[in-house]
Order: structure tokens, then sequence, then C-alpha cells
């Protein structure tokens, strides 16, 4: 097996297969390492007991949260990464959100949405995004939420999805947080690595845990490949971490502390700081009518009130799903009753940045890694987030809804981003505006994990985009100025 590669990503997401798309094309020797395997096509990735109350395709690894207790974060490990799960929601970060807002506690991009907008639409194409007609009952559910003038501007949603999906209902109602089994749902996979998968320049190794960085000997700032958990090294001329917010830092922090540059880098103290994932809420409208629209997730809104916030429709709901959130002992046929009624909303706010929201590698006293997250230690995120639930679950009330709310947890890592942040300065940022590590020779991120700002919606396009970029920016004779 050659074990010397141009290019080593280790990940699949969206941020590895980008990088994995772009990088085969040019013709050199690529690599992509997943942790995790590929997923099954029998159908049990749409099956709601086994993804939802199972949670079968979960990660189980352990962790510790800031005080100590234990933590499992939702993460899944697979080809495709978490893209495989997500909702196909592929939406670009406004302008404006490249730059600081320090009332808001975010920090600034080292580049700004103009230098971004080429690979947005290159991502966009690649990942299929479209908009898909608004159903009747919503469009009804609208009209009553905008009654009178009260605000709550709704436009399409951008999706990633095949418009054959409409021709399969139980695709089109297992699409947000399943994974396709008919590839009708652009995820990494699909939409990125497939496109490349049959270049003979391109080697894709599933189930392979990297256990590590690899480094010239007497020179550990420079990277030369990776080391697995089976002993394995496999040698590339340029690293690039994709592995995630949550996980990427910690193959860096590893690395530093072993081999002392923890004491020398100035970058090294802000490795997995500034962790963020928003601050999210599912809101389900329960009404006297039973609802029958299919795709449901086609609507955002975006109202001038609520400036870091964003709702949008969530997918299917029916009593399968509503009977997973409910205790065992209540009986089917009301799961069922409020499940033909309802209508589900994804309400989110940007969360500031704070230096003690954060990842480590090992917490202190465990040898769990751990996920230090307070919402406390963002006020000003908080304060719009329960202005922004309390003003629609009014307008809902007042469109003839009853609603159940439920506030999403420090576990669920859907829109996990920060830690390795992108930054001009070496003391406040982990990565250059190219997304090379400050300090470090051979070594990129392009996941989540650089977004400085997280938006005020899912950030999927966004670290996409980014992979894009920095995969082009390592192309020889690229000016990277």
């Amino acid at each position: 097996m050659n074990t010397q590669y141009d290019y080593l990503i280790v990940g699949s997401g969206a941020g590895g297969s980008a990088a994995a798309y772009h990088l085969a094309r040019s013709g050199k020797a690529v690599l992509l390492i997943e942790k995790g395997g590929t997923l099954p096509t029998d159908g049990s990735t749409l099956d709601v007991d086994k993804v939802f109350r199972q949670g079968a395709f979960k990660s189980h690894e352990p962790w510790v949260d800031g005080r100590g207790k234990p933590l499992v974060p939702q993460e899944y490990y697979n080809l495709g990464g978490k893209t495989k799960w997500y909702g196909a929601a592929l939406l670009r970060f406004a302008p404006h959100e490249f730059g600081a807002d320090e009332a808001h506690q975010c920090l600034a991009w080292p580049v700004d949405y103009e230098e971004m907008e080429p690979f947005y639409g290159e991502a966009e194409r690649l990942l299929g995004v479209r908009h898909f007609a608004t159903e009747p009952e919503l469009r009804a559910i609208l009209g009553r939420l905008q009654n009178g003038g009260a605000g709550w501007p709704a436009g399409p949603l951008p999706l990633g999805l095949k418009p054959e999906i409409l021709d399969h209902p139980e695709e089109a109602k297992h699409f947000d947080g399943f994974a396709s089994v008919k590839g009708l749902k652009f995820d990494a996979q699909v939409g990125l690595l497939d496109r490349v998968r049959d270049r003979p320049n391109l080697t894709v190794i599933t189930g392979s845990p990297v256990a590590a960085l690899d480094f010239a000997e007497g020179a550990p700032e420079r990277i030369t490949g990776v080391v697995c958990e089976d002993g394995t090294r496999y040698r590339a001329g340029k690293v690039l971490l994709a592995a995630g917010a949550l996980h990427s830092p910690r193959f860096l922090q590893t690395h530093l502390e072993r081999t002392g540059l923890a004491a020398r880098l100035p970058s090294a103290d802000q490795v997995g700081r500034y962790y963020k994932c928003h601050l999210n809420a599912a809101m389900i409208g329960l009404s006297p009518a039973v609802k029958t629209d299919l795709l449901r997730k086609t609507i955002l809104i975006l109202d001038e009130r609520f400036p870091h916030s964003s709702v949008q429709t969530l997918g299917w709901v029916d009593g399968e799903i509503v009977a997973t959130e409910l205790p065992r002992m209540v009986p089917r046929w009301v799961a069922d009753l409020v499940g033909r009624r309802a209508y589900g909303f994804w309400l989110t706010s940007e969360d500031g940045s704070h230096a003690q929201n954060r990842v480590r590698a090992r917490a202190d006293g465990h040898e769990r890694p751990q996920l230090d997250y307070d919402v406390r230690r963002l006020r000003p995120a908080v304060t719009e987030h329960r202005k922004l639930l309390r003003a629609f679950r009014a307008q809902l009330f007042r469109a003839g809804f009853v609603t159940v709310t439920k506030p999403i947890p420090v576990a669920a890592t859907a829109h996990a981003c920060g830690t390795m942040a992108a930054g001009a300065d070496p003391r406040r940022s982990v990565v250059d505006r190219h997304g090379c590590v400050h300090g470090m020779e051979n070594l990129y991120v392009v996941d989540g994990s650089v977004l400085s700002r997280s938006g005020r919606v899912n950030p999927a396009l966004t670290i996409a985009a980014w992979s894009l970029r920095v995969a082009r920016l390592l192309e020889p004779g690229v000016d990277r100025s």
C-alpha cells in the first residue's frame, strides 16, 4: 500500500469531503481517512426507533462537561460525517457576519464575504442547492403568523435535496435527522466525495481511527503525516484536519503537549477555546387540524427584531417521532393524536465566543475529554434567544397553535464550531487566513472549528466553502497574498 501522499485529510464531513473533491481533481495523490465506516443502505437509517430512541448510529464516546459530570456528545463516525444526518439546510452567512460584533461577543473572521463568495457558489452547485415550493398548510400557517403586520417575514430555505425526493414519501418524511438510503440528499458523500471516488489518485480509508499527528525528527512543528490506532503511518506533504470542532483540537492539543510545543507556540493556549454551537430550540405547534404537508422544511424566517437569530420549519412530525420524546408508558395513541396535528419549528440564535467555552483533550482530574460550555457566559445571546422564543410562541398562539418547546442541550453538537478559530493574531486564534495552523508547517484545518463566527444559520455550507477555498490555496502556483 502506498503510504506517501501529497495531501492527507482526516475526516469526511463537509470540510474533509470538500477538500478531497478539489484536491483529487488536481491530479495529486490524496488520502482521506475516516474513523467510521460506510452507512448501511438497508433502510435502518430511516428507522425512527433505531435513529432516535436507540441512537444506533451515534458515537457513544464518554466525555465530561465543565463540572466533570458525564456527557456523551451526539457525534457520528461514518463516511460523510454529520452531514449524512443533517437537515440539508445550506445557507450562506450574511456579509456582516464575517466582522466582529463586540456587543454580542463575536470575533471577526480574517476573510470577508467577498473572498468567500465564489466558493459559496461552487459549494451550492456541488451540493445541489435549490428551493422547494411552500406546501398548502405551511402557506396557511405563514399567513396567520404575518396577520396584521406582526413581522416574521418568510423566504425560501435553500436545501441540498434532489427534486426526486418528492416521489419517495418515505425519504421525504425522513431526511431531517436521518441518512438517505437512495442518495436523495446532497450530503458530503453524495455531493462531494462521490464525484471523485473513481479517480485513481484518491484513496479513501474507512474504519481507521487516527491516533496522533506524525512529525519530522527534531522538528515537531513540521507535520509529516498521521499515525493510526493500529500503528500504521501515513505520510503526506500537507495534512488537513477535518475531524470536526470537537475532535480536531484534541489532535493538536495532544501533539503540542507531547512535544513541548505547548510552551513555545503563541497560539497553543487558544486551541480548543471559543467553542460555539448556536442556542437552539425545537418548538412544536399543535392545532386541532390534522397536518399532511410532506416536506415541510422549506421556509426561513429572518426578523430584524432578532438580528442574530433565525427560524426554520422542521421536517415531518408524526406520532412515531413524537413517541421518542415521551416516556414509554404513554400510550401510542396519545403520541399519534399529537403527532398528526403537529408542525415543527427550529429557532436558532448565534451564541457569542467566550474563551472559557472550550474543548480539552483531557479534563482536569479525568481521562475523558471535556466539553466545557456554559451559556451564562453569553448573556447577550441568551437574552435575544429568550426574547425570540417568547415572541414566536406568542405569535403561534395567536395563529391558533398551542406550543411545546424543547431547548437543545449541550450534548447536541450538530452545529459545533469554533475551537480552532481563524484569525490574524496567533495570540488570539489558531489558524491563519489560509487555514494553516499558526507556527506549524504543513498542517491545515478545513472543518467547522475554524469558524470565528457561526452566524444565525446552519454552518455546513460555510464549512464546505472554507474548505474549497483552502484547498484552492494549497495548489502550487496559486497566489496566497
